[in-house]
């Protein structure tokens, strides 16, 4: 059985954090961003893990696992806020919304 090294999951890692950062900054659309920091945190979990298993320390596997229990809890509040805002705005794009306009 053969094993992947770390810098191949690094790789990815990166590409993947590169792409989540890219559509963050390009897109406008609030869910299309919600889903680059989520891919964003991704790739930050697949860095600690990598870590981890080159090091054989399982206190890396701890934080990837907190940092998991955290998106999820940002998943759930950001969702609900968007959908807040749709009802209300009836848009989720950022050009359309404003603080101080009805």
């Amino acid at each position: 059985m053969t094993t992947v090294p770390a810098p191949e999951y690094l790789a990815v890692a990166a590409v993947l954090f590169t792409i989540g950062s890219v559509g963050l900054l390009v897109r406008r659309n609030v869910l299309v961003m919600f889903m680059c920091v989520e891919l964003m945190l991704n790739a930050a979990n697949l860095t600690l893990l990598a870590f981890g298993r080159a090091r054989h320390d399982s206190g890396f596997h701890v934080l990837a696992l907190l940092v998991v229990a955290i998106a999820a809890a940002e998943a759930a509040v950001g969702l609900a806020i968007i959908v807040g805002i749709f009802r209300n705005r009836h848009s989720v794009n950022l050009d359309e919304l404003t603080l101080m306009k009805r």
